[in-house]
């Protein structure tokens, strides 16, 4: 039993059961000893998961492209801020100065990541050195304002703790408890409406049996996102599913996953702190949520179909057709914009704060938000 699983059990003897999504967050965040805030955390080949950044720079580029837009759109202002939360190890800021640093968009370009482990923050100081001047710092999305740019985020959602819950006779909410030296769970009857509330909103029935997750983190997310933002888009990258997909008969064990050293699993209760727990996005919820803060959704769609509106083939073309790689690196890239891969399992979602509605060319092709 290591340290975190110590502490989460004496808190538990001394206050009694908690919610999951107090488990999960101590899990994933606690000061030190959480999967994201340990020295340990490693994503990528060597660690537990990969990203659509990992998998391929051209990832990044086509990012950055999106992101060009957005700025011509808002009138080539002369500081254009792009804010990441949760990078990982910095590959998609990486990638994308990479493919801006030779545009116009490059000079009025600031871009600051989000990050509270300070030895993740080590990692992508030294993976960005080249561009100093360009990156810097936060440690909370409470520390900005007066944001005129795009929040940007690639498998943020996902990481938020959610909290379970299962039909019985009733709505039950899942607990954590201790028995010895193991975690047990235990279900009783929310304390508050914020459960029952969350099902009427999104006209959400379970059958009886029916086990699934409720985030309702993304909305202080929002909150803070829409605090901080004056002018500009939220562009969101996350696996996930319109409210009905999300809460449909078939899915009825929720979509609750472990990640540890590429294997997966539906046990959050081992490898404590040293495995990722994540749940799918209910994307319905970030579209309300943000229009009642006056936040515009504009797109939505599959990643695969974003990539390639915005032009992924020519870019290939264009970056490796004399290289003697080129069969290798198509390889990889289908593995971002193919049915069966990230390409048809990850969603973009684009928000926008600011007169009017612009229209992006990541969805020129397909755009299904009003499936939300």
């Amino acid at each position: 039993m290591n340290l975190l699983q110590q502490k989460i059990i004496r808190k538990i003897k001394s206050e009694g059961p908690i919610t999951f999504k107090t488990f999960m967050e101590m899990a994933l965040y606690e000061p030190d000893l959480g999967y994201y805030t340990s020295q340990n955390t490693k994503i990528g080949k060597a660690g537990d998961f990969y990203t659509s950044s990992h998998l391929h720079p051209i990832f990044g580029a086509m990012i950055g492209k999106q992101t060009e837009e957005m700025w011509e759109i808002m009138g080539k202002p002369s500081v254009f801020q792009i804010i990441e939360t949760g990078s990982g190890a910095g590959y998609l800021c990486k990638d994308m100065l990479d493919y801006l640093k030779n545009r116009e968009f490059f000079n009025p370009l600031s871009y600051i990541i989000v990050e509270l482990n300070h030895a993740m923050r080590d990692r992508q100081k030294n993976l960005l050195a080249d561009f100093s001047d360009k990156v810097s710092w936060a440690s909370a999305i409470r520390e900005l304002s007066n944001i005129r740019g795009c929040f940007l985020s690639n498998e943020l959602l996902d990481s938020f703790p959610v909290h379970l819950i299962e039909m019985e006779d009733e709505i039950k909410k899942i607990f954590v408890s201790a028995g010895g030296e193991s975690l047990i769970e235990i279900k009783e009857k929310p304390g508050t409406d914020e459960i029952l509330n969350y099902l009427k909103e999104f006209s959400i029935e379970l059958q009886k049996g029916y086990r699934t997750e409720i985030n309702l983190q993304i909305k202080d997310w929002l909150n803070e996102v829409n605090n901080a933002l004056t002018d500009g888009f939220i562009l969101t990258i996350d696996y996930g599913y319109p409210a009905r997909d999300y809460y449909s008969e078939d899915r009825n064990r929720g979509t609750l996953l472990c990640y540890h050293k590429h294997q997966v699993t539906e046990d959050p209760y081992q490898n404590i702190g040293e495995q990722d727990i994540t749940a799918h996005v209910n994307f319905s919820s970030v579209k309300k949520w943000g229009e009642e803060l006056g936040i515009k959704t504009i797109g939505f769609c599959q990643q695969g179909t974003f990539l390639i509106s915005l032009g992924i083939d020519e870019a290939i073309t264009e970056i490796y057709k004399n290289s003697p790689d080129y069969l290798f690196e198509v390889a990889k890239i289908k593995g971002l914009i193919l049915p069966g891969t990230m390409g048809e399992t990850h969603k973009v979602m684009i928000q926008y704060k600011g007169k009017g509605e612009p229209e992006l060319k990541g969805f020129s092709i397909k755009n299904q938000m009003r499936n939300l």
